[in-house]
């Protein structure tokens, strides 16, 4: 060697690289996944095919990786159940097949199944994966724990983790959660809490699989790359409205007893629709890779949301669905459930940048398509002076002006991120996204496909794979913190509070919906489209109307006029009557006497009256109480309390014009030496002439009764008294009722009948004379006035 220290420093040169590389091989170190509920239904479906996309893309890489797929079932049960699950596995179709077969020969080499029941058994897991890693020479990088299991299970399992199976100092730990996380802001903020004694916040990973679904990921990166193009028209000045929309051609059959515990607003509207309206709304960051930037923008959005009224939801719920809660949770016959399968929310922002844009958020099941979008619409404010077959088509400014992301399923069938061409070209990255060829007749919202910039990803993936990549590679932006989660429920839960006991919409299922569900908004109020008032009469009883036969029917019942109609337009109705009642009696008298009943029933009107009716004489108005509990007023079981929550605090009755049932006298509750009954008795008879109400608004009971007047009711039936002391056979007992010769010197009474649980006594009462004893609303006759029954299809027709 001529050279002999050239080559001495070469060789050490080569000796330090190739030991670097090495070390930067083993620094990567083996990880750990342990699938828990390993043989359930989420895991069959996506988590084990996640999981072999996860080793496909990392062997090779420098870590080892060992899978454990854990349940409560016994080992060789277990083993079986988890080996049918592991043969549906399927490489991506650019892979060779026999490197397919390969990959998944190692990888069902590297699963095994265990049962994780008791603390020792992960102990035992703990012990298995040190020695493994021990004994092939490895070092340990960090375990992620997936909980595939109902909620309540997480506290369990957290506990054992924490206690018998942290990895060592210097390895990390990630705990992956699915949804549900709590049933409302209380419950979740328990979970966070019971969650929070047992990990640190970066261990926690919540997964919101819809953040994994490509055209949704594609949200942020989109904006970022097209920031030129956006930063001028991301505002209130040019987006009309944004539209998040998710519909499902399946019904909840099989998942009663879930969906009865969340109901539709739990199931989608509060994470996955929400979580999208973020990525629209959020300021953009300098950096979208710097997932604590993402998160707190996104934190900032949850903040500036404004709080939700009931004008701003509608719900529905297709037919057959309470069937199949009776059906799968052996509820009674007559059991009717108001959980709703379909809905719409209109949301706000209060920022700067999208003052006064509508985001509508929509759900539902049993719908005509199963479709997931977001559509940004942007305001048109261009003229084209030439009829529409002279513009340049896809070019014209008068065309519809909006970027769609398209999250799936439709007639496009992959995702899709869609820009209209009059709006401007896009950059999307070439390598993981191509465009869309035209497809001739094809339209999308009102348009063929050749007018859009259309582009589709190269590879479509799965969104479980998309999340458990990221949950390797540390990457949180795609996830639910402690912090979004609590602000999201806060958002949430007192919509979800209001909406508890109203009755949605009924629609048939699929095609046959029509245009039931249609809705429009106007300011912060979303309604159903369909509140014309159409008079029909009567059918047979034999044929049943369809939902989309008519709104409102009128006819006749126990001799009486009957308006019936969905619960949204039989309030509308009820609500307009008392109006033009009240309008009618100021005008001749110079003031309005309405004795209200209490319980849920009149709630909704209530509301309805508060918001909807500003034309409504208030100031001339006396406001009655038609029957009372015997509480406190400030009691929430009061009549009196609720007639003040949803419509007094709203409205302006001069304080003297209400007259709330004296029930609480001297500290005590309807003592009869206190003489409340005679006290209000008296005040009636001094304010109103001839004691006779301008219009009396009852509901009628199950059994019959009206008022506080319950069957085989010793008092108030017949007799000189007006207002009496009665005993009902619920909690609670003593109440305080207008009488039936009081209620009948009315000159109008509107009863109000609402609920397929009322469909027994309505028919059972349409076929009884005058037998108030039995039934004391059959007794309600008004001697000179006149009687208007108010049924929604429900109570009339079951």
């Amino acid at each position: 060697m001529k050279h002999p220290d050239v080559w001495r420093m070469l060789i050490a040169a080569m000796c330090l690289a190739l030991l670097g590389c090495l070390q930067a091989q083993e620094l990567k170190g083996h990880v750990s996944i342990i699938l828990l509920g390993a043989t359930g239904d989420l895991a069959k479906k996506y988590l084990w095919q996640g999981l072999f996309q996860l080793y496909l893309d990392e062997a090779g890489k420098g870590h080892s990786f060992s899978f454990h797929g854990a349940a409560l079932t016994a080992p060789e049960q277990g083993q079986k159940l988890m080996d049918k699950a592991l043969e549906s596995l399927s490489c991506p179709k650019d892979l060779a097949p026999s490197h397919c077969d390969e990959l998944k020969g190692q990888f069902l080499q590297l699963s095994q199944y265990r049962q994780l029941k008791t603390a020792e058994d992960y102990q035992t897991l703990n012990k298995d994966i040190e020695t493994q890693v021990r004994q092939d020479g490895l070092w340990e990088a960090g375990r992620i724990f997936y909980f595939s299991v109902p909620p309540f299970a997480y506290a369990d399992i957290a506990r054992n983790i924490n206690s018998s199976c942290r990895p060592r100092p210097g390895a990390w730990l990630r705990v992956v959660l699915e949804k549900p996380f709590g049933h409302d802001h209380l419950s979740a903020q328990q979970l966070a809490s019971e969650l929070g004694s047992f990990f640190q916040e970066e261990e926690m990973y919540r997964v919101d699989h819809y953040l994994g679904k490509q055209a949704v990921a594609q949200i942020l990166p989109f904006r970022d790359q097209n920031r030129k193009a956006l930063d001028g028209l991301w505002n209130r000045h040019h987006v009309e409205r944004v539209e998040i929309i998710m519909k499902e051609t399946v019904d909840a059959k099989g998942r009663a007893s879930f969906y009865e515990e969340y109901g539709v607003i739990r199931d989608t509207l509060q994470n996955h629709l929400t979580e999208i309206l973020t990525l629209v709304a959020m300021e953009l960051p300098q950096n979208i890779s710097s997932s604590a930037a993402v998160l707190q923008h996104k934190l900032q959005t949850f903040q500036a949301l404004r709080g939700l009224q009931k004008t701003s939801a509608i719900l529905g719920q297709y037919q057959a669905y309470s069937g199949q809660v009776r059906q799968e949770l052996q509820k009674p016959d007559g059991f009717q459930s108001r959980t709703p399968t379909f809905a719409g929310v209109l949301v706000h922002i209060d920022s700067l940048r999208w003052e006064g844009v509508p985001f509508i958020l929509m759900s539902g099941k049993a719908l005509d398509e199963r479709v997931g979008y977001v559509r940004i619409l942007f305001k048109n404010r261009a003229y084209c002076t030439q009829s529409e077959r002279h513009w340049a088509s896809a070019q014209s400014r008068c065309l519809p002006q909006q970027i769609i992301f398209h999250i799936g399923h439709g007639e496009l069938g992959h995702p899709t991120i869609l820009v209209s061409r009059n709006l401007f070209k896009p950059y999307v990255p070439t390598q993981s996204w191509t465009e869309v060829p035209d497809q001739p007749g094809l339209r999308l919202f009102g348009r063929p496909l050749s007018d859009y910039y259309a582009y589709k990803p190269v590879r479509e993936q799965d969104a479980y794979s998309t999340l458990l990549s990221h949950i390797f590679h540390c990457r949180k932006e795609s996830f639910i913190t402690t912090e979004n989660l609590l602000a999201s429920w806060v958002f949430w839960t007192p919509l979800l509070d209001i909406l508890d006991h109203e009755v949605p919409r009924l629609y048939p299922g699929g095609a046959e919906n029509g245009h039931l569900l249609d809705f429009e908004f106007s300011g912060g109020q979303l309604s159903f489209s369909q509140q014309q008032q159409l008079q029909v009469l009567m059918p047979e009883l034999g044929s049943v109307p369809k939902p989309s036969d008519f709104q409102v029917l009128r006819a006749q019942y126990r001799e009486s006029p009957l308006i019936t109609a969905w619960p949204e337009e039989l309030i509308s109705k009820l609500a307009g009557d008392i109006e033009a009642t009240a309008v009618q009696s100021v005008r001749r008298f110079g003031k309005f006497h309405l004795a209200l009943s209490g319980g849920s029933s009149p709630i909704a009107l209530f509301q309805q009256l508060a918001t909807g009716h500003y034309g409504f004489p208030w100031a001339h108005t006396h406001l009655w109480l038609v029957d009372e509990r015997c509480v406190p007023l400030s009691d929430p079981e009061s009549n009196f309390q609720g007639l003040q929550v949803h419509l007094l605090q709203h409205v302006r009755v001069p304080y003297y014009n209400i007259h709330p049932m004296p029930v609480h006298l001297h500290q005590r509750l309807c003592a009869e030496e206190d003489q409340g009954a005679q006290t209000y008795a008296s005040e009636i008879s001094a304010l109103v002439a001839n004691s006779s109400f301008d219009l009396v608004l009852l509901g009628m009971g199950t059994d019959g009764h009206t008022a506080s007047l319950f069957p085989q009711s010793p008092t108030g039936l017949d007799g000189d008294q007006l207002v009496v002391l009665t005993e009902s056979p619920f909690r609670p007992y003593q109440r305080m009722s207008l009488s039936l010769p009081l209620i009948n010197r009315a000159k109008k009474v509107a009863v109000l009948v609402m609920g397929r649980t009322k469909r027994e006594i309505t028919t059972l009462v349409s076929r009884v004379g005058h037998e108030p004893k039995k039934w004391p609303i059959s007794g309600v006759l008004p001697l000179s006035g006149q009687l208007v029954w108010y049924m929604d299809y429900e109570a009339f027709l079951g």
